[in-house]
C-alpha cells in the first residue's frame, strides 16, 4: 500500500535539539519564476547552503550572484537525472507552475535516479490531498506518484499568497472589495517571502526522515474576507460572479469560489469535506519563534 502524507508534530524541546544538529545538504531549486521560488533560493543562500538553480536553456532570468545555474531540458530525465547527480543533490524543491507541472514527472523521476533524499513538490496553495479535479487535482495526482516511485516527498500547504488578495477580490480595477458568497468562510493567507524563509529552515534543520511523506500546513493569518475588506476604505459589494471586464476574471473567479467553499484554509480536508480549524497553520510551530506577517503588514494597509 502506498504511504500516505500525515502531518507532524514536534515538541518545541526537539525543535531546539534538531536545530543544533549541524548537516550540509545540497539543493536544488526549479522554477524559479516570478512567486515563491525566488525567495526559496535567498533563504536557502542566506543559510549558506549548496545550491543550484535549474534552468531553461531559454532562459535570460537574473539570479543571485555567485548562484550556480543548471541549464536542463525537462523532457529528458537521463540529462536531469546527470545533473542532479554531478551536484551531489541531496534536495529537490521545484516551484514549476502552468504547464510546467507536468515537467515534475520526469524531475522526480529523475530525482530518484539521481539518489535524491527528499522531493518538494510545488504546492505552495490550498490542499491538494484527495483532489481529482483541475489544478488541484494534477497537484495531487503528482504527489500520489511521487510516492509510488518510493521517493519521499513533502507537501507544503500556506493558502493563499497574501499579496494575491487585491487580485483576488478586484482591487483596484473594481474600485471595490468584491466578494462572492457569504464572504465568511475561514480561509490562510501567508506572505511569499515568509514561505520561502519557512521552507529553508525547516529543510535545513529537520532531519530529512522526518520530512518524509509529510504535509506542511502553515499560515500567516486566518481571516475571513469579511474581516479583511474592513482593511481597505473602499466599499464591499457581494456579487454571484467577477465581472468579465475586469482583467482575468476567471482566475479571480476560481479563487473566490474557492474561498467561498472553504478549501483556501490550509486545515481544510478534501475528502472529508470539511475544515479543521485546529490543522490550519499547524505546523507553523516548526519554526518556533518566527513572525509570520498579517495580511495588513504585508500590504501596509
Amino acid at each position: 500500500m502506498r504511504p500516505q502524507c500525515t502531518q507532524v508534530y514536534v515538541s518545541s524541546e526537539n525543535v531546539r535539539r534538531i536545530c543544533r544538529l549541524a548537516r550540509a545538504l545540497s539543493f536544488a531549486v526549479a522554477g524559479v519564476g516570478n512567486t515563491v521560488g525566488m525567495p526559496i533560493v535567498k533563504s536557502l543562500l542566506a543559510r549558506n547552503t549548496r545550491l543550484i538553480i535549474l534552468t531553461r536553456p531559454s532562459s535570460k532570468k537574473r539570479f543571485p550572484k555567485g548562484v550556480k545555474t543548471v541549464p536542463v531540458d525537462y523532457s529528458d530525465t537521463s540529462a536531469l537525472a546527470a545533473a542532479l547527480r554531478e551536484n551531489a543533490v541531496d534536495v529537490v524543491v521545484s516551484t514549476l507552475s502552468g504547464e510546467g507541472l507536468r515537467a515534475q514527472y520526469k524531475l522526480s523521476d529523475a530525482a530518484k535516479a539521481a539518489g535524491v533524499k527528499l522531493f518538494v513538490p510545488s504546492e505552495f496553495g490550498m490542499p491538494t490531498r484527495g483532489a481529482t479535479e483541475g489544478i488541484l487535482g494534477e497537484k495531487s495526482k503528482l504527489a500520489d506518484y511521487v510516492q509510488s516511485i518510493d521517493l519521499s516527498i513533502t507537501r507544503v500547504y500556506n493558502g493563499l499568497y497574501q499579496e494575491f488578495l487585491p487580485f483576488m477580490v478586484g482591487m483596484p480595477e473594481a474600485g471595490k472589495f468584491l466578494i462572492k458568497g457569504s464572504g465568511n468562510e475561514p480561509l490562510s493567507l501567508t506572505a511569499i517571502p515568509d514561505v520561502g524563509e519557512y521552507l529553508a529552515y525547516v529543510l535545513t534543520t529537520l532531519p530529512l526522515e522526518q520530512l518524509n511523506n509529510v504535509e506542511l500546513r502553515i499560515q500567516g493569518e486566518r481571516s475571513t474576507l469579511r474581516e479583511l475588506s474592513k482593511l481597505y476604505d473602499v466599499p464591499v459589494e457581494f456579487v454571484d460572479s467577477i465581472p468579465k471586464d475586469i482583467p482575468r476574471a476567471d482566475e479571480r473567479e476560481w479563487l473566490q469560489a474557492c474561498a467561498a467553499k472553504g478549501t483556501m484554509s490550509t486545515g481544510h480536508d478534501i475528502t472529508a469535506g470539511r475544515d479543521g480549524p485546529a490543522l490550519a497553520g499547524s505546523a507553523n510551530r516548526l519554526f518556533p519563534g518566527f513572525h509570520f506577517k498579517t495580511v495588513k503588514e504585508t500590504l501596509a494597509l
